[in-house]
């Protein structure tokens, strides 16, 4: 049949650039909003540096995207930006790459955007990882990220406030150190060391264990019953302890 020879012929087409991930690789999906900066000091009213009702609206996406059909173990966020850690066993669309990036970006600009009541865009890319060692560097590697962020982001829009324009604050700081940067918000009362630690180190998600009581009709007793349930921590460790919290998840 005619339709049997286009078939054939178009799905060589659509498939020759599929790449898959080995399945001796861990899997982590790298998930960032496309053009938030617009987004949120722009088009919505949100606070700056930080803005709370922000932080919960990436916190129900990452949730959402732990639910959405994948076996992911932890889930890191951190500004516009998701990072998810699959399971080693991890074998749906066979391990596709384009499977994973459209799903994903999919399920979190969905999310995102029916909180936001407006239009928001993720885009996703899929990072092969060869060992657990490495997949403990690329999360330490993440909140080091927040962590230079949140204190660049401080010292930015203090200097808006007091009236720089967005380019003599960016060159206030460019190419300063650490101490620099912690002594400009000292010298207006804050300190950096203060500074809520959801916004320095993100937030983890993991799947932990929790009671629950509920009534048996069969045996007429109360019982509890041990469930899964996600964990949201905003007071991760850092350095060796966000390490160890990391290999944790494999045992």
């Amino acid at each position: 049949m005619l339709f049997d020879i286009f078939d054939e012929k178009m799905r060589q087409y659509e498939a020759s650039l599929d790449q898959f991930i080995a399945s001796d690789l861990y899997m982590v999906a790298r998930i960032d909003g496309r053009s938030f900066s617009k987004l949120t000091k722009e088009k919505y009213d949100f606070e700056a540096p930080f803005d709370v009702r922000f932080k919960e609206y990436m916190i129900e996406t990452v949730k959402h995207l732990m639910q959405c059909g994948f076996r992911i173990l932890y889930a890191y966020t951190e500004s516009d930006e998701i990072s998810l850690l699959f399971h080693p066993d991890e074998k749906a669309f066979g391990r596709k790459v384009r499977k994973y990036n459209s799903i994903l970006a999919g399920e979190a600009s969905a999310k995102f955007s029916l909180q936001l009541g407006g239009l928001a865009c993720f885009d996703c890319r899929m990072i092969p990882l060869p060992n657990q060692e490495s997949v403990k560097d690329y999360f330490l590697w993440r909140q080091e990220d927040a962590n230079r962020n949140a204190l660049n982001a401080h010292c930015y829009w203090l200097l808006r406030k007091e009236g720089h324009s967005p380019i003599q604050a960016t060159k206030r700081l460019e190419g300063k150190s650490i101490e620099f940067k912690k002594e400009i918000l000292l010298e207006k009362g804050i300190n950096y060391d203060d500074v809520p630690l959801w916004q320095k180190r993100g937030i983890g998600l993991y799947w932990g264990k929790t009671l629950k009581e509920g009534f048996n009709p069969i045996s007429k007793q109360v019982e509890v019953t041990e469930r899964t349930a996600l964990e949201i921590n905003e007071q991760l460790p850092k350095k060796e302890a966000y390490a160890k919290l990391i290999e944790a998840l494999f045992l």
